[in-house]
């Protein structure tokens, strides 16, 4: 299928290639680092001349697979939850079906690896249908909530995905800014379901790099089987042990009530400034219908604020663009640029 004929645009492009320096920053899904995760990693910076240890490992790997209900060796440690994607061509897929619109690295890799791909393109509201999905498709990959629109599919619907001979592949990256992850299947313990997870969204680590992989111990090992000695470092290794502490799952279920509530009180105030808030979000972002997608993004860039076009994700078009979650204050700022665009066009 050729890229450009289906307005995919570049694959690599991410939010953050938008949030440039000095911009006030709706382009990127990260929330605040907490304090206290800054303070545990500060405290570790002294242990960086040594390798990472088989013990900060183990611990971190034990605390995950806690969390989820899990066995250790259903657990496999990412450098970030974009190297779970980078992984799968080891499957050897014959053919992978992508659920989109969704976030772009699955695909990026797999057409890299020279994998054939076939599109399951979701119409608004993006409603999930397993009915979609080509039955030849032996490898399945969908987020959830999904990145750009927030859906967030049923379980049921998930599950219902799966066929013998088939992977499915959840990508639930913002599942932990649900509260109570209603609809993650984390803690499935299906032999054909991967789950790649993030802490890098929820936790303000980007930069660092941290998620791992759960699945069967037999596909982890095919997935992780000659990867580099020391694939994640010591600050990487603490910062997952500490997300999945009691503290972690406390803030986390602390901070997933927070985004909602900044997310309601956000599409409120954008719907009373005139923009269509379109789906129903469960992310940590909300998507827009602007008509002119590129030229409200340059229209806010010019007036100090970051947006993320969604011009490169499969299924959708210029007319929409993303808006990370912000606090009340933030978003009032949002909204008078947005009433200065505006005043402008007409």
């Amino acid at each position: 299928m050729d890229l450009n004929a289906a307005g995919v645009g570049d694959l690599h492009r991410h939010g953050d290639a938008d949030a440039e320096p000095g911009l006030v920053d709706f382009a990127v899904n990260v929330r605040p680092t907490p304090l206290w995760m800054a303070e545990l990693l500060a405290a570790r910076v002294a242990d960086l001349a040594r390798y990472p240890a088989a013990a900060d490992h183990d611990r971190a790997v034990a605390a995950v697979a806690a969390v989820h209900g899990r066995p250790v060796d259903e657990v496999l440690l990412l450098a970030g939850a974009a190297e779970g994607f980078a992984l799968l061509p080891r499957l050897r897929p014959r053919l992978a079906a992508l659920i989109q619109p969704s976030f772009t690295e699955p695909e990026r890799v797999l057409r890299a690896a020279g994998v054939p791909i076939a599109q399951v393109v979701l119409d608004e509201p993006w409603r999930l249908d397993p009915d979609a999905v080509p039955a030849a498709a032996d490898l399945v990959v969908l987020g959830n909530p999904t990145n750009p629109t927030g859906v967030l599919h049923p379980r049921e619907s998930i599950e219902a995905l799966r066929r013998p001979g088939r992977t499915i592949v959840v990508d639930e990256a913002f599942a932990d800014l649900v509260p109570g992850e209603a609809e993650s299947i984390a803690a499935r313990r299906y032999p054909d379901v991967l789950v790649v997870r993030s802490i890098t969204k929820s936790f303000g680590l980007a930069g660092l790099r941290a998620g791992y992989l759960l699945g069967a111990p037999a596909v982890l090992r095919e997935l992780g089987g000659g990867r580099p000695h020391w694939p994640l470092g010591t600050l990487q290794l603490a910062a997952v042990a500490a997300a999945a502490s009691d503290r972690g799952r406390r803030y986390l279920e602390r901070e997933a009530k927070i985004v909602a509530r900044q997310r309601e009180s956000m599409v409120e105030t954008l719907g009373a400034a005139g923009l269509r808030v379109v789906g129903a979000s469960s992310a940590p972002f909300v998507l827009v219908d602007v008509g002119d997608g590129p030229g409200f993004k340059e229209a806010l860039r010019q007036r100090g604020f970051a947006i993320r076009g969604c011009d490169n994700f499969v299924g959708m078009d210029g007319r929409f663009v993303r808006l990370a979650v912000r606090d009340a204050d933030t978003v009032a700022e949002l909204v008078d640029a947005v009433h200065s665009v505006m005043q402008e066009v007409c």
